[in-house]
């Protein structure tokens, strides 16, 4: 066991960092001793303990614990980026949200981050013509987590979702790389359309709580939405735009606003 966690420090110094933590978490709450074991501790590497994860927490009557966790490992076997979205990812949140103080944290107890990688899951299950078991997941999540992404959309790395609750993404939605996204905001359509009918959000894009992106339209690269706008109308990139129907009201104010995540709008603006 000594030689295989050496090996693994050797080539995964973040989930050896990981494993610190866990330990540290286990000596300050013994309580949680058990918890923490079985959802880290216990695993070998990074994608057996999101295996684990994903199948405890979506697990019912329905689908066993164990399918579960064999359809996990088969999509990180299979597909290696998989792997490399859910580190993005969880760098993004430790980078981002103020609330995430240790890499650990997301893994256990962050509904954005765990949803985030079941959706991702269900996604290779839908490009693998498996729809109905992505649609399996797909309800799962979001009865588990409150988190409703449809398994054919389209997400990129290093995204997160801060709190989660009531986050909507429709079918043919694009979210691009290292995006930014509070709870309850919509990905959607805007009626009965069965063609590409959600929002293309650019890459660095940071979007408020409560806000409302329909239709097919391109939200550029590095641009921000303000909390409870409502966007109707194409963003050119490296603005902000605010209100109900949302408007430009100034520039981003920096380079990569869904890093700084500052969600202040621009006093001269008049927004």
């Amino acid at each position: 066991m000594a030689e295989l966690q050496a090996r693994i420090t050797a080539v995964d110094p973040v989930w050896e960092r990981i494993c610190t933590e866990a330990r540290a978490a286990v000596q300050n709450e013994p309580l949680l001793g058990s918890l923490i074991h079985a959802g880290l501790l216990h695993h070998p590497t990074f994608e057996r303990a999101l295996s684990f994860r994903f199948s405890l927490k979506l697990a019912s009557n329905e689908m066993s614990e164990q399918i579960l966790r064999e359809i996990a490992d088969e999509a990180y076997a299979q597909a290696p980026y998989l792997i490399a979205a859910a580190r993005a990812d969880l760098v993004a949140v430790y980078e981002r949200d103020a609330a995430c103080h240790r890499l650990m944290q997301p893994l256990l107890f962050f509904k954005g981050y765990q949803a985030l990688q079941s959706y991702r899951i269900a996604h290779w299950l839908w490009s693998q013509g498996r729809p109905d078991m992505a649609y399996y997941v797909q309800m799962r999540t979001s009865e588990m987590f409150g988190v409703d992404i449809h398994p054919a959309a389209r997400i990129g790395q290093g995204v997160m979702i801060d709190h989660a609750h009531s986050i909507v993404i429709g079918e043919t939605a694009v979210v691009g790389d290292n995006v930014s996204m509070l709870h309850s905001v919509t990905l959607g359509g805007t009626g009965k359309e069965e063609e590409d009918r959600h929002p293309k959000i650019g890459n660095g894009v940071l979007i408020g709580a409560g806000a409302k992106v329909l239709g097919n339209i391109r939200v550029g690269d590095n641009s921000r939405i303000a909390a409870g706008s409502v966007v109707l109308d194409e963003v050119p990139p490296c603005k902000t735009v605010a209100g109900v129907p949302a408007r430009i009201v100034g520039d981003a104010g920096c380079s990569q606003p869904s890093v700084s995540m500052d969600h202040l709008l621009d006093k001269q603006s008049g927004a």
